[in-house]
């Protein structure tokens, strides 16, 4: 019986468009100046000496960790503390409204299906934790953050190794057999069915795709009580 769902947002709750030509646009245009603006708040301070110890260089200076931080951008990397960066900067778009956070119509209706019924909802993105708060407290369709019991970030581990979804169902006490898990990417899939985590792969655009997991084109298509 499944207990806990957990999803991935990026082409599974939410376009990719949306991600890739609306949040990393607006991050990557402002990251210098608010880098510059922020640079004696302590939690920006800590973030930066973290990437400039992930870009190996722990004395670079400022500016030239902002231009790593942009080519980063470029590049999509999943690092730690420039998505924590670009989750505050987000947070001043959502604030001024200059975007909504984007969730499929169908992934609204299912999530507060089952959170009808008692399945507890969770996240597990590469973006930071509190940019996934921001997204899905600012939709359409309103404050979607009381239907998630947690999030978790690459803090808790990457989303390609098994290890963070074993860590997951541990947070979770929970037997990882009672967990499903959403994505439209099949390395991460794999790596939570190695976990012993049941899958689901969201298949937004183009079609079927060759898998070995269960898969639909949306929300609509995810029985939990039959995987």
């Amino acid at each position: 019986m499944i207990r806990a769902i957990l999803t991935d947002i990026e082409g599974t709750t939410s376009s990719l468009s949306f991600v890739k030509e609306t949040l990393f646009p607006y991050a990557r245009a402002r990251m210098a100046d608010f880098v510059r603006g922020h640079a004696r708040d302590a939690t920006v301070q800590a973030l930066l000496a973290d990437a400039k110890v992930a870009a190996g260089d722990p004395s670079m200076d400022d500016e030239h960790v902002i231009a790593r931080l942009v080519r980063w951008i470029d590049e999509d990397r999943k690092i730690t503390p420039l998505k924590a960066l670009q989750g505050l900067i987000w947070e001043e778009g959502y604030r001024n409204r200059d975007f909504f956070g984007h969730v499929y119509d169908d992934a609204v209706r299912r999530l507060k299906a089952w959170h009808e019924q008692g399945i507890s909802l969770y996240v597990f993105s590469s973006g930071s934790v509190h940019a996934q708060r921001l997204l899905f407290g600012h939709t359409a369709a309103g404050d979607l953050q009381p239907l998630f019991s947690g999030y978790f970030d690459t803090r808790i581990g990457a989303k390609q190794e098994p290890a963070a979804y074993s860590a997951i169902a541990r947070e979770l006490n929970l037997p990882p057999s009672e967990i499903l898990f959403l994505s439209d990417i099949e390395a991460e899939l794999d790596a939570a069915r190695e976990a012993g985590y049941k899958t689901f792969m969201l298949v937004r655009e183009g079609g079927a795709k060759a898998s070995h997991h269960p898969q639909g084109a949306d929300f609509d298509a995810i029985r939990p009580e039959l995987l």
